[in-house]
C-alpha cells in the first residue's frame, strides 16, 4: 500500500514534465497524509486541430476516494489506495477505472517493515535517480448531501517488486512518461486496454532509505524525515522465567 508521500519538486518542473500550464504554486511537501490536498493530473478537454495549449489539467483533490453513490462520508472507509489487479471490477472504482484514470507526481513515498512485534522500521522510497515519478490514480468527484462538491483521489497499487518486497508486499505502479498519454486517456482506451501499464516497476528503478520515526507523526512535515538513520537492532525478548513451584520456595 501507499500510506504517505512526498512531492518536492518546484511548479516550473512539473509542468514541464507533465506538459501542463498554471500548475498551482504550492511549497515542498515531505509528509503528504491521507484527506489532505494532493495534486493531480488528468486529461484535459480536446483540443481543435492545430492547437498548441496543453491536452492535460491539474487539480487538487484529497486524497481519499469516496465513490459517488456513497450514502455517508463519515462511516464509508477511507480509501486512499486502489488495488489494481480489482479495480476494473470494484464497484467503487469500476467508473473511475474507465472514465477518470489520472496520474500523482511524486518525488518518492514511505513504507513501514514490521517485524512481528509492536515496533517498525519506515523506510525513504525513491527513483534511485532522483527526479519525479508518476503513480497511476483515480479520480471522483463526490456531492455532498449539503450540494457542494468535492474531488477525491486513490493511488493505484500493485505487487511490490525486488526493491521493496523485502519492506512490503505492495507498491504504487509507476507510469512512465512514454505511457502518460494511453494511460490518461479515457476516451479511445478501455479499462482493459492499460492493464499492462498496471505492473511492478522495474527492478533497480527505486532505493530504500532507512529513516527516522519522525515520519509517524503527521506534524512533522521538514526534510529531515527522509535523513538516512541506520535501524537499530532490536535484541530478542527473553523468555519469561517460571515461577517456582511452592515446594522449591526457599523460606527464610
Amino acid at each position: 500500500m501507499c500510506g504517505r508521500f512526498a512531492l518536492t519538486a518546484t511548479p516550473e518542473e512539473i509542468e514541464a514534465m507533465f506538459a501542463l500550464l498554471d500548475v498551482v504554486a504550492f511549497p515542498p511537501r515531505y509528509n503528504i497524509a491521507a484527506t489532505q490536498p494532493i495534486l493531480m493530473v488528468l486529461a484535459g478537454e480536446r483540443q481543435e486541430p492545430g492547437a498548441n495549449r496543453p491536452d492535460r489539467r491539474s487539480l487538487l483533490v484529497r486524497w481519499g476516494f469516496i465513490p459517488a453513490w456513497a450514502k455517508d462520508t463519515k462511516t464509508f472507509p477511507l480509501l486512499l489506495n486502489a488495488r489494481s489487479e480489482t479495480a476494473i471490477e470494484k464497484a467503487a472504482f469500476r467508473n473511475a477505472m474507465r472514465h477518470r484514470r489520472a496520474l500523482i507526481p511524486a518525488s518518492g513515498f514511505y513504507e513501514w517493515k514490521r517485524d512481528g512485534s509492536s515496533r517498525s522500521q519506515p523506510y525513504w522510497v525513491r527513483p534511485k535517480h532522483g527526479g519525479v515519478v508518476a503513480f497511476a490514480a483515480l479520480m471522483e468527484m463526490y456531492a455532498e448531501p449539503g450540494g457542494s462538491e468535492i474531488d477525491t483521489g486513490a493511488i493505484l497499487t500493485t505487487a511490490a517488486n525486488g526493491d521493496i518486497a523485502h519492506i512490503h508486499d505492495r507498491m504504487p505502479v509507476v507510469i512512465q512518461p512514454e505511457d502518460f498519454s494511453r494511460w490518461l486517456d479515457c476516451r479511445t482506451q478501455e479499462p482493459r486496454d492499460v492493464v499492462d501499464l498496471m505492473r511492478p516497476e522495474q527492478p533497480d528503478f527505486f532505493e530504500t532509505i532507512p529513516v527516522s520515526d519522525l515520519v509517524n507523526k503527521v506534524a512533522n512535515t521538514g526534510p529531515d524525515l527522509q535523513r538516512r538513520v541506520e535501524p537499530t537492532a532490536t535484541a530478542p525478548r527473553e523468555p519469561a522465567k517460571k515461577a517456582p513451584a511452592a515446594d522449591q520456595l526457599t523460606l527464610f
